[in-house]
């Protein structure tokens, strides 16, 4: 069987954004800051976000930060794997399911399934999806994996739905212009391009996911208001983590930890409605997934 990763290594050269060369990760640039090139995710969406305020806030630290714009964690794993990238910003389940997974930095926030249809839609659940065109995320990005776990669930074959896989906000001038018909979006709350969309509840699906697919898919509760005139709505969240190359030096990820731990208050995005996880407890919280070296020693040095 060919690997998620094998299929999804073409997408990666689509994706806008910087990609220094190779071997540079943990070297003097400007001053001797450490240079990290960070892979994150679509511009608009919270792995952008959450990345450039990371950037900023490491200023000073002696890590330079590079923010890289990728399709999402599929992506951000085949650049984390043939050495273009030193971190990443990954779903859990993406992560998880990776026969080469790197190491953790840290758990930083709740990725949200958000599955938007226009306002007017006669959609009401996925199973009422059958015969309908629903973007799956861009290729490359972890919603592509999990929203085929989520139409399964929901007893939804394939063959049943016409399936996209276009960026976020073309799928969304998409739905809002009735040439699709949803679109399912992981990201933090609320997401932009998503007004005026309206959300499914997943409720009735996410024992059902935690049962056949594990752990990692968390029971949430979309507020009401997040979205104007919204009403709260039940989905499932997946956590997201920073993770590192196995070789990235200790004292760089150690850098980087710290700006986690001591600037967690400015890398919340403004726009968020309650999403990060940004204290010591939750960002060692990274399951099966076990912390780079570099990184548990300055867990263990602030908190024993």
């Amino acid at each position: 069987m060919i690997s998620r990763r094998t299929i999804l290594r073409g997408a990666v050269a689509a994706a806008a954004g910087l990609v220094v060369p190779t071997g540079v990760a943990g070297c003097s640039h400007g001053g001797g800051d450490r240079l990290v090139r960070l892979a994150a995710g679509e511009a608009g969406g919270f792995y952008h976000a959450f990345a450039l305020l990371l950037a900023r806030a490491a200023a000073g630290s002696g890590v330079r930060i590079e923010v890289t714009a990728t399709a999402g964690s599929l992506d951000n794993l085949t650049l984390l794997a043939r050495g273009d990238a030193d971190c990443a910003l990954v779903l859990a389940d993406s992560l998880v399911e990776d026969p080469d997974r790197p190491p953790a930095v840290g758990r930083v926030y709740e990725n949200y399934l958000q599955l938007a249809v226009a306002v007017d839609s006669p959609y009401r659940t996925v199973a009422d999806l059958r015969g309908a065109r629903v973007n799956l995320g861009a290729a490359g990005s972890g919603a592509t994996h999990i929203g085929e776990k989520l139409l399964t669930t929901a007893g939804v074959d394939a063959t049943e739905v016409t399936v996209t896989h276009l960026p976020l906000r073309d799928a969304a001038a998409e739905v809002s212009g009735g040439r699709l018909d949803a679109l399912l979006w992981a990201g933090g709350l609320p997401t932009a391009a998503l007004n005026p969309l309206r959300l499914l509840d997943l409720d009735p699906l996410t024992a059902a996911m935690r049962e056949r697919f594990g752990y990692l898919y968390d029971p949430v509760l979309i507020p009401a208001g997040t979205y104007p005139n919204t009403a709260a709505v039940h989905t499932i969240g997946v956590a997201n983590l920073l993770v590192a190359t196995p070789t990235l030096p200790d004292d760089t990820v150690g850098a980087l930890t710290e700006v986690l731990l001591t600037h967690a208050d400015s890398l919340v995005p403004s726009e968020a409605a309650g999403t990060q996880f940004l204290d010591a407890r939750s960002l060692i919280g990274t399951g099966s997934v076990p912390l780079h070296p570099g990184a548990a020693a300055v867990y263990r040095r602030h908190h024993g």
